[in-house]
């Protein structure tokens, strides 16, 4: 891992992480103290994870976006990451991060959630204001692109950048590399990077927005987020990665997450509706406990509509209650398509990003009220109409 990295003066050697979605929650299931099991999970894997961090002694850790699920974090998502700062204060290692397209405001008329952690007594170098900003730990200077309001400003910023001569140069930033444009994930301001700006002339390249661990240039990589955030990601590596500048070096770091499992295809085209429910439960008790709640995907293949509504719901909630989730997908008998996508919309709360935007026109209160209630409605129709084909019916 890491062919042709940039030989450099001195040593530099962080962890790269990204996309950690502070704030995500999904499903129905709550944690002993009320709050959503999900959200729980990922709170305390992030805590974990950076305990993991800090037993590197890493000369930093730099973050490439969406520390946060919202750009109006939750209580709980903020006092995670305060509580994250202070491991990192006390064990001395300082935060470079960058706004992502989920915790980046989308108005120069509101504030970032960044701003609170800047009041952290842990040095924390920030990048959130529209522009290219640039800063030095040690001998390494990291080159600070976070997410733009428009696409045609990456190049802009990028054109600012002024390498360090005598030092390391290391590019952090969020968006999708234009090689990866099939993997789009389909939400708020996801930008596309130009594959131009992925430079030899950098040490390492930084980035984030995209869930899989995956190499897009010599020196340049997505480390991937540390929790699956939808089914799609299932065969995604999972994580954060270890880069050492001085050995020229990159490596998977292992981070604690929830597990995803997939239950494999069950061919029902010749089933009864019992037999159907029958193979879904002995999937499900096939999968070895890991002791943690796990989030799981089944594929039923030719099956008719009325067939699944028949199915016992007795055996599909004993199947279920084994897992975090156990979700549904269907493909046509005939063709193999799949008729569900595997991109869950619960990984995104449409209404709340709605909502932020609608705060920030300055609108009147019964303009804002009408357009809000009106928009609301047309998403929690879209979302729930997906969650019926998923969950319901092929």
């Amino acid at each position: 891992m890491g062919a042709g990295m940039i030989s450099g003066r001195g040593e530099m050697r962080f962890v790269h992480i990204g996309d950690s979605h502070l704030g995500l929650s999904q499903f129905n299931r709550l944690a002993d103290d009320g709050v959503n099991l999900r959200e729980r999970l990922v709170y305390t894997h992030f805590l974990d994870g950076m305990d993991a961090i800090i037993r590197l002694r890493p000369d930093a850790v730099v973050h490439a976006g969406d520390l946060f699920h919202s750009v109006r974090p939750k209580t709980l998502a903020y006092t995670t990451a305060l509580e994250a700062l202070s491991r990192l204060g006390d064990a001395g290692i300082p935060l470079v991060i960058i706004a992502g397209n989920h915790d980046m405001k989308k108005s120069r008329y509101t504030t970032s959630p960044f701003e609170v952690l800047e009041y952290h007594s842990t040095p924390i170098h920030a990048g959130y204001h529209y522009r290219y900003e640039h800063v030095e730990v040690g001998d390494t200077r990291f080159h600070l692109i976070p997410n733009l309001l428009q696409p045609s400003q990456y190049r802009e910023e990028f054109d600012r950048i002024e390498l360090l001569r005598n030092g390391r140069n290391v590019l952090v930033t969020h968006g999708l590399a234009s090689t990866l444009r099939d993997h789009r994930l389909g939400t708020v301001m996801e930008h596309e990077i130009d594959t131009t700006m992925l430079s030899p002339g950098f040490d390492y390249i930084a980035l984030g927005h995209f869930h899989g661990q995956k190499q897009v240039a010599d020196n340049a990589w997505y480390c991937g987020s540390q929790e699956y955030i939808t089914y799609a990601e299932i065969g995604d590596t999972k994580g954060g990665l270890l880069v050492d500048l001085d050995r020229q070096t990159v490596d998977h770091l292992d981070l604690p997450r929830t597990p995803m499992v997939d239950l494999g295809e069950l061919e029902c085209e010749t089933l009864s509706p019992r037999e159907v429910g029958e193979g879904i439960a002995e999937r499900a008790i096939g999968v070895a406990d890991s002791g943690q709640p796990a989030m799981a995907i089944i594929t039923l293949t030719g099956i008719s509509r009325r067939t699944f509504q028949s199915v016992d719901p007795g055996l599909l909630r004993e199947a279920r209650s084994r897992f975090l989730e156990l979700r549904t997908s269907f493909t046509s008998g005939t063709s193999g398509t799949p008729l569900t996508d595997r991109r869950s919309l619960t990984g995104v709360d449409y209404v709340e990003l709605f909502g932020g935007y609608l705060k920030d026109q300055n609108l009147g209160e019964k303009e804002h009220r009408f357009i809000f209630e009106r928009g609301s409605a047309v998403i929690q129709s879209v979302m729930a109409g997906e969650a019926g084909e998923e969950d319901a019916t092929p």
